[in-house]
């Protein structure tokens, strides 16, 4: 692998360059009027796997967006890399908050980014980090430094989702055959502090809807008499964390992962500062679980927060309104142990238990996933560790992380596969957020290292 850094100096521009190329492509997958965008999108993502010296590269339709397969197999005795991804974003909006087009890439200095990070939606999650692996195995192909097999399964619904994954992983068991699955849609703790992701949250992700009449009312006329869908759902919100933000429902924790006083202080180690944390977020203080740090509330512990929420008249000027509909969407992520179809089942309970007669109740769910971790000891993960070192020169650190990539346990269920989360971004870099970037630097590193996880990968399965 001695070649890597030389062919990342020679081409570094042609890597950007392609980068933004495909973030220009507004591969929305919650919104309909952008269908054509993530189909071309899909396309580019077969170029780009050609072009880096794949063989039998297809388009592979499902009942959603089609995922792009790709592989090189040079000899099938040898281990099999498995690289997920997905090419669909997050919407951009709200668009004013961003200091340049989401889908015209720019890039500049940043404090955490002092070589220049590139402003996209996607940039971080996941377009840039996926195409760190098309690059570096580009490298390995075209250097004859390739020691063992890859395939690729790119994806265009894992923001609203995977929901056309499932039987696509079923219906195709021997085509991703494989000895570990690497993904890089995740993070690290800084660029001088490399880290491992080994946990994610599970989530449960749902949308309530809260009727009172059957028509948007005069607030004067019948304002104190006739309930207010808004004013009944904004108190039902409330009542579901308690007075030191416990989540009040019933059975919610029952089945959580209780980690050990040992095991918390060993994740006590990793650095945080908790003073710049606030700072970066311009917030006077943190607020969570009461009994847990800040690290805790997002990596190990459960959480339910209201996504968005909307009802009655929000235009310009005043309307005297009581709406006759009021919606919230909201989210749960969820811990090992916890199953997203039972906490989903009773959330739903709960929701609708709290509602005063004078109002009707739906709970509409949407998508979710199981909690996922990695063992540290696996030949996985120390390969991941391995490569890490090689590259930053530090050991890097175990860490759970808040996120949720649902898909992750349902690859362990139906292919039998441990995945590694080798992730190059940091928590400052804005995903599903105005201004999303990815440091040049990252995207670099990332290319730099995932060589070495096949070269250590392959020795340790020898």
């Amino acid at each position: 692998m001695e070649q890597i850094n030389t062919y990342i100096n020679t081409h570094k521009d042609r890597f950007i360059n392609e980068l933004n190329d495909l973030l220009r492509l507004p591969s929305i997958s919650a919104d309909p009027a952008y269908a054509e965008d993530v189909l071309a999108t899909a396309k580019a993502v077969q170029e780009s796997l050609i072009a880096a010296g794949c063989e039998n590269t297809e388009i592979c339709e499902t009942k959603g967006y089609p995922v792009v397969y790709g592989e090189k197999i040079i000899d099938p005795n040898l281990p099999t890399v498995l690289v997920y991804g997905h090419y669909d974003v997050q919407p951009p909006d709200p668009m004013d908050l961003w200091d340049s087009p989401p889908f015209e890439p720019v890039i500049k200095p940043t404090k955490l980014h002092p070589d220049g990070a590139i402003f996209a939606r996607g940039s971080c999650d996941d377009k840039g980090q996926f195409f760190m692996h098309v690059k570096a195995v580009e490298f390995m192909i075209k250097n004859n430094q390739l020691p063992c097999n890859v395939k690729f399964m790119i994806e265009g619904e894992e923001e609203v989702g995977s929901d056309s994954l499932g039987d696509f992983l079923k219906k195709n068991r021997e085509k991703l055959k494989n000895d570990i699955i690497l993904i890089s849609d995740t993070g690290m703790i800084a660029n001088d502090v490399p880290s491992i992701t080994t946990g994610l949250r599970g989530l449960s992700y749902v949308e309530v809807e809260v009727t009172g009449a059957n028509r948007d009312l005069h607030s004067g006329i019948y304002g104190g008499a006739a309930p207010n869908p808004i004013n009944v759902l904004a108190k039902m919100i409330a009542t579901l964390h308690d007075e030191n933000n416990h989540i009040t429902i019933p059975g919610f924790y029952d089945k959580v992962e209780v980690i050990s006083d040992e095991e918390r202080a060993e994740m006590a180690k990793a650095p945080f500062d908790l003073e710049e944390y606030k700072k970066a977020l311009d917030i006077g203080d943190v607020h969570g679980e009461k009994g847990y740090t800040t690290t805790e509330r997002f990596g190990i512990r459960p959480t339910l927060d209201v996504n968005g929420i909307w009802g009655g008249y929000t235009g310009e000027g005043a309307k005297t309104v009581i709406a006759s509909k009021a919606y919230a969407k909201i989210s749960m992520r969820l811990v090992p142990d916890q199953d997203w179809h039972e906490i989903t089942e009773l959330f739903t309970k709960y929701f609708e238990s709290i509602a005063p007669k004078s109002v009707k109740v739906k709970v509409k769910p949407h998508h979710g996933g199981q909690a996922y971790v990695t063992p540290i000891d696996s030949i996985g993960y120390q390969a991941a560790a391995k490569a890490m070192e090689t590259t930053f020169g530090k050991t890097p650190v175990p860490q759970r992380t808040g996120g949720s990539i649902p898909i992750v346990a349902l690859f362990e269920k139906v292919l039998e596969s441990k995945t590694i989360l080798l992730g190059f971004g940091l928590d400052s870099d804005a995903i599903h957020s105005p201004n999303e970037h990815f440091g040049v630097w990252n995207f670099l590193k990332g290319i730099e290292t995932i060589p070495y996880f096949y070269k250590y990968f392959t020795e340790m399965n020898a």
